[in-house]
């Protein structure tokens, strides 16, 4: 099946040597390729911009990695404009590894999930619906294992991720800490996701803050940004903590390994757990924890926020963006 369509795409053009700036992206144009038999042409409406980007890109042992010449790996929502793959048919909208760029052929194997919903906006299946909720239901539940009663600390709590955790853990009778960057961030921790105490780590005094908001302690940390900030946070861990590593936002560089407070003695004197998480090694239960986040969007249970740019070329400096703290929400670019 021909077409006579071009595509406008992001190919990564060098590896960066910290944060991925603009200057690490081209783009180019080309004929959409032939679909051939078992690919579907799907046309991208929303494209998904995560921090770990920074970590597929960086030239270093990671979970996963885009290669110099590539189009730059992302997860999209588009819908498909031509199919020979028994799986999908014209029409259907799919969020799955479609890359930045308008068009994609790709096999069924890159769809993530069939969109079927008609009541809920698209864009959310790479958000709250997607990536970011799956991740902090998942982590929480799996690793996290909140009481009624413990306290939650969160950093990065009003980002896609954190803001999800902080609701989730609330529903489930936790007292709930956000740590966030500014505020305005501050004012949304409180107003829209329901935080008990939030903390700006920019001008407060963590160890003050931790300790007047956390007397007991901390039950669960759910660390996304690693650095400066976990460094506070886990020396205020309670017995029996558990802490989910989740993201490491804060530190810049891995080449060479930044040194920071040695974290052993707390894990041994508060018997405490700390667990990486990837959502990648836990996609068998992915569509039963959207199941669930779904209903509870729909009940109004669950808010969300989305920091959307309007165009393509929008996607080259969104990861750089990330990182400095600009975006309040889920990162989107929308087509």
């Amino acid at each position: 099946m021909s077409t006579s369509l071009t595509n406008e795409a992001i190919y990564v053009a060098s590896r960066p040597t910290g944060i991925p700036t603009a200057e690490n992206f081209r783009t180019d144009t080309h004929p959409v390729p032939e679909v051939r038999q078992g690919e579907i042409l799907v046309h991208n409406e929303w494209l998904s911009v995560e921090p770990a980007m920074r970590g597929w890109l960086a030239d270093a042992n990671n979970y996963s990695s885009v290669g110099v010449g590539e189009v730059m790996q992302s997860l999209c929502v588009g819908i498909v404009i031509a199919s020979k793959a028994d799986e999908f048919s014209v029409g259907d909208r799919l969020m799955g590894w479609f890359g930045w760029q308008h068009y994609a052929v790709v096999k069924p194997s890159a769809v993530v999930q069939k969109i079927t919903s008609s009541d809920i906006r698209p864009s959310l299946y790479l958000g709250v619906l997607g990536l970011n909720g799956a991740t902090a239901a998942t982590a929480l539940e799996t690793i996290g294992a909140p009481k009624p009663g413990e306290t939650v600390v969160v950093s990065t709590a009003a980002g896609g991720v954190g803001s999800c955790v902080g609701q989730l853990a609330k529903a489930l009778g936790c007292r709930t800490v956000g740590l966030t960057s500014t505020p305005e961030k501050v004012k949304v921790c409180y107003q829209e996701f329901g935080y008990d105490h939030v903390i700006n780590y920019k001008t407060d005094d963590i160890d003050a803050a931790l300790k007047a908001a956390c007397p007991q302690g901390i039950d669960i940390y759910f660390d996304n940004t690693a650095g400066r900030i976990s460094d506070s946070v886990m020396q205020h861990l309670a017995p029996g903590a558990r802490v989910i590593v989740c993201g490491t936002a804060s530190i810049a560089k891995w080449d060479p390994v930044p040194m920071g407070p040695r974290v052993e003695r707390i894990l041994l004197t508060r018997r405490a757990l700390m667990q990486g998480f990837i959502l990648f090694d836990h996609m068998d239960t992915y569509a039963s924890y959207i199941d669930k986040l779904e209903a509870l969007v729909r009940a109004n249970k669950l808010t969300y926020r989305e920091h959307v740019t309007q165009g393509l070329h929008t996607a080259m400096g969104a990861i750089e963006e990330l990182y400095r703290g600009e975006n309040l929400g889920k990162r989107l670019i929308r087509l």
